[in-house]
């Protein structure tokens, strides 16, 4: 019988030391650590100091040492290509061989950054995990940011190194990385010493002599390769990953080697609930932090293959990730709430059209997962959905159901409770702990665990005060997560969005998941999007934003029925200024609403740059529905 959550998660908790201690011990090390937790220098926690480890190793050569050099590691699947691939372990550890000896052979050594540029191919792996194999400290940026974006990344990390492909695919259209990358290069003021590209013949490109090295015959020219995993000190950053999107300064989130290792081979097996038989598909892309933890390392650090994915959910055809997953045999998918809303417009044969009978489990992750959804994702999917929460800054879940515990009973709208290792709080401004029920900022007090953000890169200052030092004025060093939760009688945990995506109407401050979550109430609502827009009056008032069901027609009864939930649920004060119906909400390609677009159209500002969002054309119609009555004017036709 499974361990219970409250006895696991109570040893977590008043033993640390030992309890990351055992979980360490089934990882390989080339050196003991000397402690498990040092934290003498808070905030600045350190674990398992002086130990000395190997991502790369722990994640492929510890699997083919052990005879398991046949079992799949990557299944890559690619609609956008019309294409698939089989990677084994042993396959992966020859492909990382042969290009860690690429980038010696480039001059890229030990504590070296190496910045990566790439689509969601097999080479953005071994790319990684060829850097974390010799030391080098990888920073994987989005395909999908700007030229500028880049170049800041590139200057603030000071990459030697640049590695990316000709082009990635989106819905039939190549994305010309090469060339975003050539004019970044030309913008950054440190000097780029290599760009290795990987070349798909999707989109020409014209080399720079002396910089440029093709991927393909630089890799031929090397031959097997057969460089040595080298020894990292658990302490020493295995990456740089930046959280801002394109406005601001980005804050490069800098992880461990030891205790992130430690943190996500645990998750596996007790939060997802994986064994050696599973396969997992995180449908998120290696340029965000789920990428990272669970489409690269928590997978192969726990020996199970892990579905690399080119592609969006509903192209060409809106049962494709379920037919991905019938055809591979997914036993745990992990994506996001945006997702599911997109996926909710269409027909439910869709999904029951493909066999799922081996997916076992459903994650979702990347934002509050409002009730009507989660529902709706478990009476189509016909699986059990875990809602759960974290951050880039944690690396892995900080709330969640842990699937591989005796499962706590599921609140809808919760992701349930702390995670193992996390000591987390709802307190107010002055960081006392709020009564239950009752809405504050969610909090971890020190020392947090393994796997989550050690600094900023280049920036100790700038850490202590963006996480630390919000209730230092009232003598408390507590993490600030930047989220407004509520914690019930039980323990579990609601979350209510960005403490920053508060509307106060009139001196009235609501959060816009509340608004959100009502709207999503509505049979007709497959998507919205809610936020707060400059009011002479009031000061601030709210804008709403929906995406109907597929067959749902727009009148000014749903316009009615809407506005009547809202005052209903949350009271007058929340009805809307602006009510529009719009195709389509403004995404970035990771799935992400872009709340600034929307704010920007609203008032008439500039937007900013569009780089990264998923379909300009969304910008246009949203544009034209405001414009068709006035812009911001009636809430109702």
């Amino acid at each position: 019988m499974k361990p219970t959550y409250d006895e696991v998660y109570r040893r977590s908790i008043t033993d640390p030391e030992g309890f990351w201690g055992e979980e360490a011990a089934t990882l390989h090390w080339f050196r003991p650590w000397d402690r498990v937790c040092d934290d003498s220098k808070a905030p600045f926690t350190r674990w398992f100091p002086g130990g000395e480890t190997n991502l790369c190793y722990n994640a492929v050569d510890r699997h083919v040492l052990a005879g398991r050099g046949g079992k799949p590691a990557i299944l890559w699947e690619s609609p956008e290509a019309g294409a698939s691939k089989l990677l084994t372990f042993g396959d992966l550890l020859g492909e990382v061989n042969r290009f860690a000896a690429v980038l010696q052979g480039l001059g890229v050594k030990k504590g070296d950054r190496v910045l990566i540029y790439m689509p969601m191919i097999p080479e953005a792996l071994i790319a990684v995990l060829s850097c974390v194999r010799i030391g080098a400290v990888h920073s994987v940026v989005f395909a999908g940011f700007s030229g500028e974006a880049l170049a800041h990344r590139i200057e603030d990390s000071a990459s030697r190194v640049i590695i990316c492909a000709d082009a990635g695919l989106r819905k039939g259209k190549p994305v010309e990385l090469k060339k975003i990358v050539d004019r970044a290069v030309d913008l950054a003021s440190t000097p780029v010493e290599h760009v290795v590209v990987f070349d798909r013949g999707i989109s020409p490109w014209a080399p720079v002599a002396g910089r440029d090295v093709r991927w393909v015959e630089a890799t031929e020219e090397v031959g097997v390769g057969n460089v040595s995993a080298v020894p990292i000190e658990s302490t020493e950053p295995s990456y740089i990953l930046y959280t801002s999107g394109t406005t601001g300064k980005p804050k490069g989130v800098v992880r461990d080697t030891g205790g992130h290792m430690v943190a996500l081979h645990a998750s596996m097996r007790l939060v997802y609930g994986c064994g050696p038989d599973d396969v997992y598909w995180s449908t998120s892309d290696i340029g965000w932090v789920v990428g990272h933890s669970y489409i690269i390392y928590g997978p192969l650090l726990a020996g199970i293959p892990t579905l690399v994915y080119e592609g969006t959910p509903d192209s060409p055809n809106p049962g494709i990730w379920w037919e991905v997953a019938a055809k591979h045999k997914v036993t745990v998918l992990f994506s996001a709430p945006t997702a599911m809303r997109m996926l909710r417009k269409y027909p439910a044969s869709w999904v029951e059209s493909h066999d799922l009978s081996k997916l076992r489990h459903v994650f979702l992750a990347g934002e509050p997962l409002d009730e009507p959804t989660y529902h709706w994702a478990v009476q189509t999917l016909n699986k059990p959905v875990v809602d759960h929460y974290w951050q880039t800054e944690s690396g892995w879940p900080m709330i969640t159901n842990h699937m591989g515990l005796q499962p706590l009973p599921v609140k809808p709208g919760s992701p349930t409770r702390a995670a193992v290792g996390w000591k987390l709080e709802v307190v107010d401004e002055k960081g006392d702990p709020r009564p239950r029920g009752q809405r504050g900022y969610l909090v971890g007090h020190p020392p947090l665990p393994p796997g989550a953000l050690q600094t900023l890169w280049g920036d100790d200052e700038r850490y202590v005060q963006s996480y630390w030092d919000y209730f230092t004025r009232h003598a408390k060093r507590l993490y600030f997560s930047g989220d407004y939760a509520i914690q019930d009688e039980d323990g579990y945990f609601r979350l209510l969005g960005r403490a920053d995506e508060v509307i106060n109407v009139a001196g009235h401050r609501m959060g816009t998941r509340e608004v959100e979550e009502v709207v999503s109430g509505h049979p007709g609502v497959a998507e919205v999007s809610a936020i707060g827009i400059e009011d002479e009056v009031k000061g601030e008032a709210i804008a709403t934003f929906v995406v109907l069901k597929k067959g749902v027609e727009e009148n000014e009864a749903l316009h009615k029925e809407i506005v009547g939930l809202i005052r209903e649920s949350i009271g007058p004060i929340a009805t809307p200024k602006v009510l529009r119906v719009v195709p389509r909400l403004p995404k970035t390609r990771s799935g992400k609403v872009m709340r600034r677009v929307l704010k920007a159209l609203c008032e008439g500002k500039t937007m900013g740059d569009l780089s990264t969002i998923e379909d300009g054309a969304s910008v246009d119609e949203i544009r034209t529905a405001l414009d068709e009555l006035g812009g911001a004017t009636p809430t109702a036709k």
